[in-house]
C-alpha cells in the first residue's frame, strides 16, 4: 500500500484501512532501521491488475439486504466512528468485485455510483428488508458491440452478474444480500422511490425474570404482576398511533435539520406473537411466579411478541419512543390513553423526558415500492419492483452447499448454542431450594419495595427507579420552536426564521449561478467552455442546493 503523502484525505479512509496503514507505515520503518541501504533494493511487490471501467457496460439496479446489526455502528459510514457500518462493509464488497470504479477505493464516498439508500437504521438496529440501488459494472454487451455473435439476445437475468451471490462471498456472514432488482425506473431513488416501510421491535413475555410472590411485598395496585406485560393494554396503546398524527412527542429532535413538519401516518400499529419461538422455561408454571389466571400449560413457555408497525415515513428514534411508551403501558405503570395524549400536541406542545427503548431489538423488516395507488389501511401493498431473489434462478444457491440457507444455518446455529446454553444454566439456577425454607427466609421487603420500581426498557434487564414519575409528570423539554430558534443563534442567525429565509436566499443565488454557468457553456466560448468541463464541482454544487433544500 503506497500514499501520496500530504495528499491522502485520511479523514474520509475507513477504520480498517488506516490501521492497515499505520501497519504498512511501521513495517516501512522497521525494514528501513533493519537493512538501511538494503532496504531500497528490495523489489516491490507487483500491482496487481486492475480492471478497465471504459471496457464494460453498466446498468442500474436495486439490492435488498439484510443485517445483524448489533456489531455495527449503524447503516450510514461516519470516518470517526469506533465500529464499523454497514456502508463501510459494503463499499469494500463492491470494490473488491470491482462493481464500481471509485478514484480512490479506500475513500468511502459513493457519489461515482448513482447511490441511494431507503433507510439510515442507527447503532445496533438490524435490517431484513434494507434497500439500496446504484449503478453497477454489467455483463450486458455495449452498444457498440452488439448482441453475440450467436445472434442470441441478452438475458437480463441467466446471462447477468450474479450480484446477491457475488456481494455475500465478500460481505461479512450477517450481511447479507437476499435479493436484486434488474429493472428501474430511470429517476429511481431507495428513499424517496420508497411508499412503505415495515418496522418490528421484538420482547418477551415475561419481560425478565419475575420474583416469587413471596419477594414481591406487599400487592400494588397494578393488576400486572412484576416481570409481567399486559398484552392487551399493550395492543389497545399500540393501535392508538394508527393514522395521521403529529409525533413531536415521540422522536428525538436534531436542531440543525430544523424540522417543523413532524406529521407522519401510521397505517397499522399492532402487537403480534411470534410462533414456534421454541423456549421453555420450567419454573415459570409454578403458581408463585406464573401471573393469575395463566394456564399452566402456558406457564413453562416464554412467549415472543414484537410491535408491528407499518408507516410512510418515520422520525428520529420514533420507533423507539413509541415502544418505550408501550412497555409502560404492559407494566401497568401507564394506561393506553396516555398516547392519545402525548398524541394531541396542542394540549401538549412539549415533549416530557423519558427515555426511550433499547435499540438492538429493532429491525427494519421491509421496504416497500408501489407504483399503484391503493388503500394503505387496508393491508400492504404489492411491492412493484421485480425482485430476483436467491434460488430463483438456481435452487442450489439457496440450498445447496455454499447456499444462503447453509450459510445463514451457521449464523443461526452459533447464536441458537449461545440460547441453548444460557436456557440450561438459567433453568439449574431457578430450580427448586434444597437447603433453606423459602417461606421462613423470605425477604418480603425486595423487590418494588425496597429497589422502586423496575422499568422495562427493552433491554436485557429492567432498570429500577427509586420512585416511578409518570410520563406527564416528568421534566418537560423545550418546544420545537424553542429548540429550533436556540440552534439558529448558535449559527449567527437572528432566530430559525431568519436562517430559514437566508438559506433560500443563499439557494435562489446558486441556483441562478448554476444556470448562468450553464448558458456560457452552451455558448461554445473557450476559456469558459473549459470550465464547462468542471462538471464534477457543478454536480457537488446542485448536491448543496439538494442538501439546502432538505434543510429548509
Amino acid at each position: 500500500m503506497s500514499g501520496n503523502g500530504p495528499a491522502d484525505d485520511y479523514e474520509a479512509w475507513t477504520k480498517s484501512n488506516l490501521i492497515a496503514r499505520v501497519r504498512h507505515l511501521e513495517n516501512q520503518l522497521e525494514q528501513s532501521g533493519r537493512l538501511g541501504e538494503l532496504a531500497d533494493a528490495v523489489k516491490p511487490a507487483k500491482a496487481g491488475r486492475d480492471m478497465d471501467p471504459s471496457k464494460y457496460s453498466t446498468r442500474f439496479i436495486a439490492l435488498k439486504l439484510a443485517y445483524l446489526g448489533k456489531n455495527y455502528g449503524g447503516f450510514e459510514f461516519q470516518a470517526s466512528g469506533n465500529l464499523p457500518s454497514i456502508e463501510e462493509e459494503l463499499w469494500k464488497a463492491l470494490t473488491r468485485a470491482r462493481l464500481i470504479f471509485p478514484d480512490d477505493n479506500k475513500v468511502v464516498k459513493f457519489d461515482c455510483c448513482d447511490y441511494s439508500k431507503c433507510g439510515r437504521t442507527d447503532r445496533g438496529v438490524s435490517a431484513f428488508g434494507q434497500v439500496i440501488a446504484l449503478r453497477v459494472r454489467s455483463n450486458r454487451p455495449r452498444r457498440d458491440q452488439g448482441e453475440p455473435l450467436e445472434g442470441k439476445p441478452f438475458d437480463h437475468v441467466d446471462d447477468e452478474l450474479c450480484y446477491p451471490r457475488l456481494l455475500n462471498r465478500l460481505l461479512p456472514q450477517d450481511i447479507r444480500v437476499l435479493a436484486w432488482c434488474p429493472w428501474l425506473p430511470a429517476d429511481f431513488s431507495a428513499r424517496f422511490s420508497c411508499r412503505e416501510r415495515q418496522y418490528r421491535y421484538f420482547f418477551t413475555q415475561p419481560a425478565f425474570a419475575p420474583l416469587p410472590a413471596s419477594l414481591q411485598g406487599p400487592a400494588k395496585s397494578s393488576r400486572v404482576k412484576t416481570g409481567w406485560l399486559d398484552i392487551a393494554a399493550m395492543r389497545d396503546a399500540a393501535r392508538r398511533f394508527q393514522g395521521e398524527h403529529d409525533f413531536r412527542n415521540f422522536c428525538k429532535l436534531d436542531a440543525a435539520k430544523q424540522i417543523t413538519n413532524f406529521c407522519r401516518r401510521i397505517f397499522e400499529a399492532d402487537i403480534v406473537q411470534v410462533q414456534d419461538d421454541g423456549s421453555t422455561l420450567p419454573y415459570l408454571q409454578d403458581a408463585d411466579f406464573a401471573p393469575p389466571g395463566t394456564r399452566a400449560a402456558d406457564g413453562t413457555r416464554l412467549h415472543i411478541f414484537y410491535f408491528h408497525v407499518r408507516g410512510s415515513a418515520f422520525l428520529w428514534h420514533q420507533i423507539r419512543h413509541m415502544v418505550a411508551i408501550l412497555f409502560l403501558v404492559g407494566q401497568g405503570l401507564e394506561q393506553p390513553s396516555i398516547v392519545s395524549e402525548l398524541l394531541n400536541v396542542k394540549r401538549h406542545g412539549q415533549k416530557p423526558n423519558y427515555t426511550m427503548a433499547d435499540h438492538v431489538p429493532l429491525v427494519l423488516w421491509d421496504c416497500v415500492f408501489s407504483g399503484d395507488r391503493h388503500d394503505d389501511d387496508e393491508g400492504p401493498g404489492k411491492d412493484s419492483l421485480d425482485w430476483i431473489y436467491i434460488g430463483d434462478d438456481k435452487m442450489k444457491s439457496k440450498f445447496g452447499k455454499f447456499g444462503l440457507v447453509d450459510d445463514i444455518w451457521g449464523l443461526w446455529r452459533q447464536h441458537k448454542m449461545d440460547e441453548v446454553l444460557a436456557n440450561q444454566l438459567l433453568r439449574q439456577v431457578s430450580g427448586p431450594s434444597r437447603a433453606r425454607d423459602e417461606a421462613k427466609h423470605a425477604l418480603p421487603s425486595a423487590g418494588t419495595t425496597a429497589a422502586g420500581v423496575r422499568v422495562f426498557e427493552g433491554g436485557n434487564s429492567g432498570r429500577y427507579e427509586g420512585r416511578y414519575v409518570a410520563v406527564m409528570d416528568k421534566k418537560l423539554l423545550q418546544t420545537v420552536e424553542e429548540q429550533n430558534d436556540k440552534y439558529a443563534k448558535r449559527k449567527g442567525y437572528a432566530n430559525a426564521q431568519d436562517m430559514w429565509t437566508r438559506r433560500v436566499m443563499d439557494r435562489a443565488r446558486l441556483e441562478e449561478a448554476c444556470a448562468q454557468s450553464s448558458r456560457q457553456g452552451e455558448e461554445g466560448e473557450g476559456g469558459e467552455g473549459g470550465e464547462g468541463g468542471e462538471g464534477g464541482e457543478g454536480g457537488e454544487g446542485g448536491g448543496v442546493a439538494t442538501q439546502l433544500n432538505c434543510m429548509v
